[in-house]
C-alpha cells in the first residue's frame, strides 16, 4: 500500500502547475488540508490511471491533503463503502467541494446512501448537514432506478433543514428539492413545487429564499419541458 499511495501522490504532484490552488479561495473553498494546487480535471485525468481500489482510497483520504481526498472518491470501490466510513469521512468535511464530490461520485454509488442522508439531516456541523442533501440531490440524479417513495419520505427533511441560514447548508437544501423536482416523475414534479411555494411564503428568511428558488427553476424547467413536447 505503501508504494501505491506514493506513487499516486506522485502523479498528482506530476500534473499540478500551481494554478489550482488560486482558485480554491474564489470558489470559497476553505480546507486546512494540505494543497498541491491543481484543477479537478487533472484530479480526474489521475484517477483513470488507477483502478478501483478501496485500500488506496483510504489511505489517500488519510494523507489528509485536498487533492488526493478528491482522488479517494473516484478510485474507491462503492461495493466496499460502509456507513461507518461514510460517517468517517464526513466528519472531515471542511469544505464543500471534498464533501459534494464524496457524495457526488461515490456515496450515492452505495447502498448505503438513503440511511446516511437521515443520518446527517440533523447535524449541527455545516458541512456534516450540507452531505444530508448534496447526498440526496445527487441521488435524485443519478439513481435512476429508485422509486418515488424515498424522495416522497424525504421532503420532510427538506422543510425541516430549509430555516438553516448557513450558506452552505441551504443551497444544498436548495440542491435536492430541485433534484426532486426535475425527476421524471408526476408525482415527484408535483410534490416538489408544492414543497417550494409553501417554502416562498415561509416567514424564515432562508426557508423563503430555498423556496422562491427552486420553485422559480422548477416552474422553468416544466415550461421547457411542455415547449418541447407540444
Amino acid at each position: 500500500m505503501t508504494d501505491r499511495l506514493a506513487a499516486a501522490l506522485a502523479d498528482l504532484e506530476s500534473r499540478a502547475d500551481g494554478s489550482g490552488g488560486a482558485g480554491l479561495a474564489r470558489f470559497r473553498i476553505v480546507t486546512a488540508d494540505r494543497v498541491i494546487g491543481m484543477s479537478m480535471k487533472q484530479v480526474q485525468a489521475s484517477a483513470k490511471l488507477f483502478r478501483k481500489d478501496h485500500a488506496l482510497a483510504q489511505a489517500l483520504w488519510d494523507s489528509g491533503v485536498y487533492e488526493a481526498r478528491m482522488l479517494a472518491c473516484h478510485v474507491d470501490d462503492p461495493r466496499l463503502v460502509t456507513p461507518a466510513q461514510m460517517d468517517a469521512w464526513s466528519r472531515d468535511f471542511d469544505n464543500w467541494a471534498t464533501c459534494d464530490t464524496a457524495c457526488f461520485v461515490l456515496f450515492d454509488r452505495t447502498p448505503h446512501a438513503f440511511g446516511r442522508v437521515d443520518a446527517w439531516a440533523g447535524r449541527k456541523d455545516e458541512y456534516g448537514r450540507r452531505a444530508a442533501f448534496a447526498l440526496l440531490a445527487s441521488l435524485a440524479l443519478h439513481d435512476k432506478q429508485a422509486a418515488d417513495a424515498p424522495f416522497l419520505e424525504r421532503l420532510v427533511l427538506i422543510e425541516q433543514a430549509a430555516g438553516d441560514d448557513r450558506n452552505f447548508v441551504k443551497k444544498a437544501v436548495n440542491w435536492a428539492l430541485r433534484g426532486i423536482g426535475a425527476r421524471k416523475s408526476p408525482v415527484l414534479q408535483a410534490a416538489a413545487l408544492a414543497m417550494a411555494e409553501r417554502l416562498s411564503a415561509s416567514g424564515v428568511a432562508s426557508a423563503r429564499w430555498v423556496g422562491k428558488d427552486a420553485a422559480r427553476q422548477l416552474k422553468a424547467r416544466a415550461a421547457k419541458t411542455a415547449a418541447r413536447t407540444a
